[in-house]
């Protein structure tokens, strides 16, 4: 199935999971298994929180992010992946002063 993110409307969430700032997402939503590109503009970050029933994976396709993950830090560039399995905990940072972070994310139900 082909997905077109240009084709699907665009969501602005503001503090998401207790976040800063505002993420912007595109998200196709089949009742189970979420897809989206993401946004988030300088001084934006998604809150850390628990993949209670669901793992995350992350796609870097531009900018600079900073992922807190349990107990560390990751930094991730373009065309790099941050996977976060289920039970586990994180949250993503836009790390550029002037740069978006864009991201393509996968949060499948288990």
């Amino acid at each position: 199935m082909k997905i077109d993110f240009d084709q699907i409307e665009e969501t602005v969430t503001p503090r998401f999971k207790g976040g800063e700032g505002e993420t912007r997402s595109r998200t196709l939503f089949d009742g189970v298994n979420k897809i989206m590109r993401g946004c988030l503009m300088p001084g934006c970050t998604i809150g850390y929180h628990t993949h209670e029933t669901s793992s995350e994976v992350i796609y870097i396709l531009s900018g600079d992010a900073r992922c807190l993950y349990d107990d560390g830090e990751e930094r991730l560039a373009p065309g790099q992946c941050h996977y976060c399995p289920k039970g586990h905990s994180h949250s993503l940072i836009n790390a550029s002063p002037t740069e978006p972070l864009t991201y393509f994310a996968i949060v499948p139900e288990q």
